[in-house]
């Protein structure tokens, strides 16, 4: 249990947040969440004891062991897989390393004797003995072939590093596990698997994420960072993001009774509480739901970003033509004969694997590098939009938002610009700031409003919600299901590529799958295999 009383956290003496009263119990996971820059790795940090509060305290009890998704990715890059995985447990690890040195001693003494027999005992209340079975265990649900445990740390790719480390929080059963982005850089497969670790896990689990599948499907409470105050909900995120429209639409409703506005709250509870879940804790949440009350119901400050695409003029029946596309990079072939057709209306997910893949295919689309072999053919009624997972080309220059906008705008009035700027969050003198000190947000917001001036029929988008915020990835993912033309896009988003395809092509090392189906169809399919 944790237990956080009367927190305040302050920064050149403004709060970030203040008068925070929580309680962390065992058997439930909280999402946090908050706008960038809200505070929700900081308050991680506070509940993990890295960083100390303004005022008030966090209480945890002694001898209460926490486990927390380390963020530095070569901090281990001496140590093997496994030993980095059972450093998790840092006892248990001081314990074998203990024992391996007084047993290695050329002059062991009966002192010696003594200490490693009390160490063999507590090495056996720690399960010690399946340690290295636990920690193979572990990687192997994320992806971590058995054969990697002993290889060096820094012999790892960037995403194996990250599972490596995932794996270290989730050892030896701790009672709290504290995780930032833990979805990042995984793939379905390992994703799908931690969900079902954290649901049937029993201790306190703290998460913080952008993968709205993911904490729908993990979450019994959603804890808000808002208005300078931190507060707990009962629910998922979906449940706490409806709720919160809900409350919003009826606090700017002032001529609507309150009668009637309690009505709608108490139908909504009801209707949200009855609603199928799949996860295994979903009798419980509904029981924790049919308790809330309508002053329980939460309501948010946070601004969405207007994002929506027209098409300047409709395209016709034929869209693309891919046929026999291969590409070898650095010695590695990532599209093997690669053929398909674009019909009007696909909006097409490309999953798999290799996300170099996709990229490669969508820069020969888009016509930035060559294919080996093969060719492809737009339709000549189409025009072509298209959002690079890397953006950085674009802003290398001295301009500001507003002009670095104005390049590819037929209107170039201040005042038009200003208030397309201002439905995308950028409003006041933000306009005026160069775009070359912008963030990882603030760029894909420009890159999304530079594409939704050219009025394409045909978008291609590889990675958009990446650097997004929750806010703004639901108005880009409303954006594209309102969208009339065609779409291909790649996306780690389960949520995103539900809520938009209708048609799946991943590219595997064999060939391409391509299915005209939902993506929660589709990994049915493929499970089904």
């Amino acid at each position: 249990m944790i237990t956080v009383s009367n927190l305040r956290l302050s920064f050149s003496g403004a709060d970030l947040f203040k008068n925070v009263d929580l309680k962390f119990v065992p058997g439930n996971c909280y999402g946090i969440i908050g706008a960038n820059g809200a505070g929700k790795s900081t308050f991680l940090r506070i509940l993990s004891g890295d960083l100390d509060p303004t005022s008030g305290e966090v209480i945890i009890p002694p001898n209460t062991r926490m486990s927390v998704l380390k963020q530095d990715h070569y901090a281990y890059d001496e140590f093997t897989v496994l030993d980095t995985v059972i450093m998790g447990n840092a006892r248990l690890y001081e314990i074998m390393k203990q024992k391996e040195e007084l047993y290695n001693k050329p002059d062991f003494s009966d002192e010696d004797g003594i200490l490693v027999s009390e160490l063999e005992g507590e090495f056996a209340e720690m399960n010690g003995w399946e340690s290295e079975s636990d920690a193979s265990r572990l990687l192997q649900g994320l992806g971590i072939d058995s054969g990697m445990l002993y290889m060096t740390m820094g012999s790892l790719g960037g995403n194996d590093k990250v599972k490596v480390l995932l794996a270290q929080a989730l050892f030896g059963q701790p009672a709290i596990i504290l995780l930032d982005e833990p979805t990042n850089h995984l793939d379905i497969d390992a994703i799908n698997w931690l969900e079902d670790f954290l649901m049937d896990y029993i201790g306190t689990v703290i998460v913080v994420s952008h993968d709205r599948h993911f904490l729908n499907n993990v979450c019994t409470h959603i804890v808000d960072i808002d208005f300078n105050q931190i507060k707990m909900y009962v629910g998922n995120y979906e449940f706490w993001y409806e709720s919160s429209q809900l409350m919003q639409r009826i606090m700017k409703d002032q001529n609507k009774k309150l009668e009637d506005k309690i009505k709608d709250l108490q139908s909504f509870i009801t209707r949200f509480s009855a609603n199928k879940s799949k996860s295994k804790q979903a009798t419980s949440r509904r029981k924790l739901i049919d308790k809330l009350t309508v002053e329980e119901m939460p309501a948010s400050s946070r601004r969405y970003p207007f994002v929506g695409f027209q098409m300047d003029r409709e395209a016709g029946k034929d869209i693309l033509a891919v046929n026999g596309i291969s590409k070898t990079i650095d010695g590695v072939k990532v599209l093997d004969n690669v053929t398909f057709i674009v019909n009007k209306g696909d909006k097409i997910a490309f999953v798999g694997d290799n996300e170099i893949a996709y990229t490669t295919l969508f820069k020969i689309l888009l016509e930035e590098i060559e294919p080996d072999e093969g060719s492809f053919k737009w339709g000549v009624s189409t025009s072509q939009s298209y959002f690079p997972k890397d953006n950085s080309a674009y802003f290398e220059s001295e301009l500001s938002i507003i002009d670095w906008l104005k390049q590819y705008s037929k209107e170039i009035t201040e005042t038009y610009l200003r208030g397309f700027l201002g439905r995308m969050l950028f409003s006041g003198d933000d306009v005026y700031k160069p775009v070359k000190v912008l963030s990882g947000g603030e760029k894909v917001r420009c890159m999304l409003s530079r594409i939704m001036l050219f009025g394409s029929n045909v978008l291609v988008m590889d990675q958009p919600t990446n650097h997004l915020d929750l806010e703004s990835i639901t108005a880009v993912n409303n954006g594209l299901i309102d969208y009339k033309g065609n779409i291909l896009f790649a996306s780690h988003d389960h949520q995103f590529i539900q809520t938009i395809a209708n048609r799946i092509i991943e590219l595997t090392p064999e060939g391409i799958i391509d299915r005209p189906t939902t993506y929660d169809e589709f990994l049915e399919y493929k499970a089904g295999k």
